[in-house]
């Protein structure tokens, strides 16, 4: 355990806000913003595994977010091949997993594809998990839970006296995490305060952290703040 903090949260969540307000300011095109964010994911990512953070959630694309311009879509997604080609060597000598969460069927199948092999090429890696929400939106992935656990009561599989929320959350894209499912703080970036149908089921008792720093100016020392921050709350969840 790293002694720079009392207490180091194990899943920390990221909602990556202010790449385009970022580039507007500096009168470059959004696109630009999103490159310099990929730069800030990967020093978070470090400074995250030098705590001994568990678990890392980047909410890197909505599915909202195919409302965006078409050429602002399709570059992001073709950042995670500059992204890996650049990172995964460094990601495997640091022990780093990657993970995904969200609807990627509906990736293109360059995306889909890059994507894969770095889960495969990392899936031996025991320490920290980096994990990207893809495509992802926590109300369809509470909806496809329902749907899910609908159908085993159809099936005779279950009793509707079953349904519960322990059984809910099996049913969630973020079981395979057991008790690290729950994020322990929410970090989100660029000033807005709200969570954008990001992990709705599983933010019930976290932490936020609210920043104006736009997240292609996030860096180590805004982490550690943020953590700092964390560190001076009593998590009662619910209770006195």
């Amino acid at each position: 355990m790293n002694n720079e903090f009392e207490t180091v949260p194990k899943h920390i969540a990221i909602i990556m806000d202010g790449n385009g307000r970022w580039a507007k300011k500096r009168f470059l095109p959004r696109v630009a913003g999103h490159r310099k964010g990929v730069q800030a994911i990967k020093k978070i990512t470090i400074r995250a595994n030098e705590l001994n953070i568990k678990l890392i959630t980047m909410y890197a694309f909505s599915t909202e977010n195919w409302g965006r311009p078409k050429d602002e879509v399709d570059f992001l997604m073709k950042l995670p091949k500059e992204f890996f080609n650049d990172f995964l060597p460094e990601l495997i000598e640091h022990n780093i997993r990657i993970e995904v969460i969200g609807d990627t069927d509906a990736l293109p199948e360059q995306t889909k594809g890059i994507l894969n092999s770095a889960i495969e090429d990392t899936k031996h890696c025991t320490g920290m998990i980096l994990n990207f929400a893809l495509n992802y939106g926590a109300r369809q992935e509470i909806t496809s839970a329902v749907k899910s656990i609908i159908t085993e009561i159809q099936k005779d599989k279950i009793d509707l006296s079953d349904v519960s929320e322990e059984l809910i959350n099996k049913h969630l894209m973020t079981s395979r995490y057991n008790e690290l499912s729950d994020p322990d703080l929410i970090i989100r970036t660029s000033g807005e305060e709200r969570l954008s149908n990001f992990l709705l089921w599983q933010a019930a008792y976290s932490e936020f952290y609210f920043t104006d720093v736009l997240w292609p100016d996030f860096n180590e020392d805004e982490l550690d703040k943020a953590i700092n921050a964390y560190n001076g709350r009593q998590r009662r969840f619910g209770k006195v």
